[in-house]
């Protein structure tokens, strides 16, 4: 019998919705608020083929970040897809970066996961962010160390912005708690080295 290949790491990639860039955030009850860690987009799959974790560009790193593959495989599912942050902490509790480059700091990464795309087969991307948010932080309350809910605010966008800038974070995601993953440019971006929050985001991601 022919050789079967193995499943390409692409297989299973979804295309990760990118936020814009803003020269305000968003303000009023439709929208919720997050932070935006400095780290490595990471999209958590699996499935029967295994655990996967891919980047945004569908390159499977899961031998980098052992952390998040085993807490991913002692989740109490059948199958998901979680999208969110690969990030390297310091003493502070701060996401840098540069900790990211340095191989011995694999084993400490964790992934801030911020939506759930996929779960046991249901594609979740026609629910809304709300929705989806709190079905994974159900799954995700007794996850290991390397998955950790990312958290958000529903106060007034400036002012989450500017208290994220004053305690030296990246900046702030805002998305429409209705939001439907990937169905149009649904979230704004503002890097807080954008000092007035009226200027144009200098570093848009």
């Amino acid at each position: 019998m022919p050789r079967v290949p193995p499943p390409s790491p692409r297989s299973g990639f979804i295309e990760p919705c990118l936020p814009s860039s803003a020269e305000r955030p968003p303000s009023g009850p439709d929208w919720i608020h997050e932070i935006k860690h400095d780290g490595y987009r990471l999209m958590a799959r699996r499935d029967s083929v295994g655990i996967r974790l891919l980047t945004r560009n569908g390159h499977d790193w899961s031998p980098r970040y052992p952390l998040i593959r085993e807490a991913v495989n002692r989740l109490k599912v059948r199958s998901c897809l979680i999208d969110g942050e690969a990030v390297a902490c310091d003493e502070n509790g701060l996401a840098v970066f540069e900790r990211l480059r340095r191989k011995r700091e694999g084993r400490h990464v964790f992934l801030y996961a911020f939506d759930l795309i996929e779960l046991n087969g249901d594609d979740l991307r026609r629910d809304p962010l709300e929705v989806r948010k709190a079905t994974l932080r159900s799954m995700l309350a007794k996850a290991g160390l390397g998955l950790r809910f990312n958290e958000h605010l529903e106060g007034d966008g400036p002012t989450v912005f500017a208290h994220a800038c004053k305690m030296g974070l990246e900046g702030i995601v805002s998305k429409r708690k209705d939001f439907l993953y990937c169905r149009y440019v649904p979230r704004v971006g503002l890097a807080a080295e954008a000092a007035p929050v009226s200027g144009s985001c200098p570093n848009p991601f």
